[in-house]
């Protein structure tokens, strides 16, 4: 009796919703889907999913899904072609400028919720094959659940982005880096298998055998062409334990020239080379930058003074580098290291080195989020800019945004690192400079409404506005990844010859633009319950 009473007052919450924005009540039908999971328009789950990490875009959903399986996806996204709305897979909710949000459509919680004491039904959890070396995961699993789930076996993924506590299907839609991705590509470049649920609501299998051309694009395809329920990740044995090193450098160019180098080892030397290389600028010693270098520690165990070692006070860079090994190997290891440290040219007496476990390594951010929770710094505004760029025109950016536009206000890590273009796919949708070396340059920054801890947000996006249009006024061919743009002019620039395959599979896959229109790509064809003529 309880359960029809909350069915026909959530029956009545979507009815009224659906006639406060004037779209027409067919919609309200989703409560006679038949899904196992759950349809709700609860006042947190809607909250939860009209904003986002970036916390700069607000978009009101109808109603949010908890699927319990693919099945419940396939149904949601049939009837919204059926019925005129539109649908946006949420999965950790790190967007950063409202791509996941479904104004006036219905949000897909891809996001494990187990609810035991209300006995339903949830997604599979990770199921690894030991002997092929691949897990299958659903595609809102959280990327610390799969390596917990390999790990089990001796096993883990090749390719991580610096954060676990994101959704499988979130990287997957983007590219998924870190500084293991001049080794091993991206995470996208990982991936056996996807099962794909598509804007016309048809679930299809797709790898490089079989639907090729749907499993390229939905690669680094920003949810543009279906949602991902299920991936199926390689997998590698599992290393034991990291060393984990830092240097500092006062010289742009050593610590680039350094950066390339280690990227660039092959033959004989690739089998001693670092497993992870990335690095970070300096510009300021704040709280929210220290999350970043806050082992910087002297041989004595006294906090370091790195202000003290850049020239004039100008800026310093650091150099991040981890070498995995295991725990069979522990004598070798050093003298590996030394090795190859002896070849670079950081600032002497500026090595700090720590050892530690190969998931407290990988899982090194989400304590750094415990910290910043705690001093109420987490769930603020995040004006990320995330930029690759071109190796030929690194120095230019160096010298006019690092140590100029900045000024001495990082309010957030700024990283920097080097990646192989070889070990991209060009065939995913996916975009990088062309050429065969570019970096990453990612200004992680946090904002707060005023005081002397952190930069505004106005401030911050200023700033961002001022590094674009440096890089456009001085020609610097920067390719934006987590893109974000507010006309098709700018999207199609962004593509380049990308464009005419990435609109075709959209034609073929989405036509009815039902799909993630929150990264304002293809516009809505329903609107009011009419088709739109855009």
């Amino acid at each position: 009796m309880v359960t029809k009473l909350l069915l026909a007052a959530t029956a009545m919450a979507i009815c009224r919703l659906m006639v406060t924005v004037g779209l027409p009540l067919a919609p309200a039908e989703l409560l006679r889907l038949g899904v196992d999971g759950n349809i709700s328009v609860d006042a947190s789950d809607m909250e939860a999913a009209a904003v986002d990490f970036g916390g700069t875009s607000r978009a009101e959903p109808l109603a949010v899904l908890h699927p319990a399986s693919t099945e419940d996806v396939v149904k949601l996204v049939k009837a919204a072609n059926g019925k005129g709305f539109t649908v946006s897979a949420r999965g950790h909710g790190h967007s950063i400028n409202g791509q996941a949000q479904a104004e006036n459509g219905v949000v897909i919680e891809m996001s494990v919720r187990r609810r035991e004491a209300e006995k339903r039904t949830s997604p599979p959890r990770p199921r690894v094959n030991e002997r092929e070396r691949y897990v299958d995961v659903w595609g809102g699993e959280l990327w610390i659940e799969v390596l917990r789930a390999a790990l089990e076996y001796g096993l883990a993924p090749k390719s991580w982005t610096d954060y676990l506590y994101l959704s499988v299907g979130g990287t997957l839609s983007n590219a998924g880096i870190s500084g293991q991705a001049f080794n091993h590509g991206p995470q996208i470049t990982n991936v056996h298998q996807l099962d794909v649920v598509t804007g016309r609501g048809e679930l299809m299998t797709c790898s490089d055998k079989e639907n090729q051309e749907l499993f390229h694009a939905v690669l680094g395809g920003l949810g543009q062409f279906g949602i991902i329920t299920r991936a199926r990740i390689a997998l590698e044995p599992a290393p034991h334990r990291v060393r984990w090193i830092r240097a500092l450098y006062s010289n742009f160019s050593e610590f680039t020239e350094d950066q390339e180098y280690l990227i660039s080892l092959h033959g004989e030397a690739a089998s001693k080379k670092f497993d992870y290389v990335e690095g970070f600028v300096i510009v300021e010693e704040g709280l929210i930058n220290n999350w970043r270098s806050s082992f910087f520690f002297s041989p004595r165990g006294h906090p370091l003074n790195i202000s003290s070692l850049a020239p004039d006070g100008g800026v310093l860079y650091c150099l991040e580098i981890a070498k995995n090994y295991l725990q069979s190997s522990a004598d070798t290891v050093d003298q590996e290291i030394e090795a190859l440290m002896k070849k670079l040219n950081f600032i002497a007496g500026s090595i700090f080195s720590t050892d530690l476990s190969y998931v407290d390594f990988l899982d090194r951010v989400h304590k750094a989020e415990l910290k910043l929770r705690s001093k109420g710094l987490w769930d603020v505004p995040h004006p990320w800019l995330n930029l690759f760029v071109p190796k030929s025109r690194i120095a230019d950016f160096d010298r006019v945004v690092f140590k100029g536009i900045l000024g001495n206000k990082s309010s957030g890590p700024i990283l920097i690192y080097p990646m192989n273009r070889k070990k991209f796919d060009d065939q995913m949708s996916l975009v990088t400079p062309e050429e065969d070396i570019f970096y990453l340059v990612a200004l992680l920054r946090s904002a707060l409404k005023g005081g002397d801890e952190l930069p505004t947000l106005a401030y911050l996006n200023n700033q961002n506005s001022q590094i674009l249009e440096f890089c456009y006024g001085a020609h610097i061919n920067i390719k934006h990844y987590l893109p974000h743009y507010g006309t098709r002019h700018e999207w199609m620039d962004h593509f380049g010859e990308k464009w005419i395959q990435f609109h075709k599979m959209k034609m073929e896959y989405d036509p009815q633009h039902v799909l993630a229109t929150g990264q304002r790509i293809f516009p809505p064809l329903f609107r009011d319950g009419q088709v739109s003529s855009s």
